[in-house]
């Protein structure tokens, strides 16, 4: 069974490969249209038959939530009334690998009538679909996994993988940000992590332990406790950040100290801290927060306004009570 299901891997790594190494000027075309079409407040109408339905309904998904207006659209049901849903400033991309699906083909030329340009994905460059289009891009992966040739597997990976490919190069183009994505995204800890910022998850006041270097460790462990934090800040005088101490940072001293570990209870906690830590702005996105929690392999983050004072800081722990992770 696991050498089947391996080989399946194989052929669709192989397909997926074989599909890149094709990508040329159709492509590059194709993407040139679907901006024009975008600023010209256009949408993406993207449609297929059988699997290729269910393809073109995650391609469509892909390119609204990142910042290309699209919708799918049923070829039955298009020629049923929901033609009434495309303009002539919109496109239509079609997917068949085949190039012949009797359904799709109905479709262009009603399609035509109301003046969209097509772009077509096929596994054919001489199938029909392909010579009724304006652009189409060869989705060249080779034979199925399917031992009959017959249940859509690799040309349905490949081409599932050229609407991200479109997706993503439109994204760069259009300079879609994090901040628009958000704006795509408002529900759910995606939502969350896009829209909350440092501001919002951070601790502060009594949830804070800010304390002066020359502190000593027992006075920085009891303002831990009264914080309920596994760490506290070390700031001068003027709330600027110095370093941060945790209670990983204690109970390694401890360790390494031995029978001598009385007298680091009495010590500065300056000379145990450290210096210059990792630390985000304010302004930053919880996103961003995951991102150096994952990076870094830390637990606590200082936040620092414009002028580099300690504000806040964000637990690691905190998130998940924010529904972020």
């Amino acid at each position: 069974m696991l050498t089947r299901a391996r080989e399946v891997f194989d052929i669709e790594i192989e397909g997926l490969r074989r599909t890149r190494d094709a990508l040329g000027e159709g492509f590059t075309r194709a993407v040139e249209l679907m901006l024009k079409c975008i600023r010209a407040e256009g949408i993406i109408v993207v449609t297929g038959v059988g699997k290729n339905l269910a393809i073109a309904e995650k391609m469509s998904a892909i390119f609204a939530s990142t910042g290309t207006r699209s919708i799918c659209l049923n070829p039955v049901q298009a020629m049923h009334g929901d033609l009434g849903m495309v303009a002539p400033r919109d496109i239509l991309v079609a997917l068949s690998f085949s190039g012949e699906s009797e359904e799709v083909l109905r479709l262009i030329p009603a399609i035509r009538r109301h003046g969209l340009k097509v772009i077509s994905l096929t596994g054919r460059e001489d199938s029909s679909l392909a010579e009724m289009s304006d652009i189409h891009i060869p989705i060249p992966c080779g034979k199925e996994a399917c031992p009959f040739g017959m249940a859509p597997t690799n040309s349905t990976t490949a081409t599932m993988a050229m609407g991200d490919a479109l997706a993503m190069v439109m994204l760069d183009a259009l300079k879609f940000d994090i901040s628009s994505y958000a704006m795509n995204h408002p529900a759910g800890a995606i939502g969350r992590a896009l829209v909350l910022k440092a501001t919002d998850v951070m601790r502060t006041g009594e949830n804070l332990a800010a304390i002066a270097p020359e502190t000593s460790v027992m006075a920085a462990l009891l303002a831990m406790t009264k914080a309920k934090a596994g760490s506290a800040v070390i700031v001068d005088v003027d709330s600027k950040l110095l370093g941060i101490f945790t209670d990983g940072d204690f109970r390694r001293l401890m360790a390494s100290r031995g029978s001598q570990s009385a007298s680091l209870l009495d010590s500065p906690v300056a000379d145990h801290m450290t210096k210059n830590p990792m630390f985000v702005r304010e302004t930053a996105f919880a996103s961003e927060l995951l991102k150096v929690f994952e990076k870094k392999r830390i637990d606590d983050l200082p936040v620092c306004d414009s002028s580099g004072r300690v504000v806040g800081l964000v637990d690691i722990n905190d998130l998940p009570k924010m529904k972020v992770l």
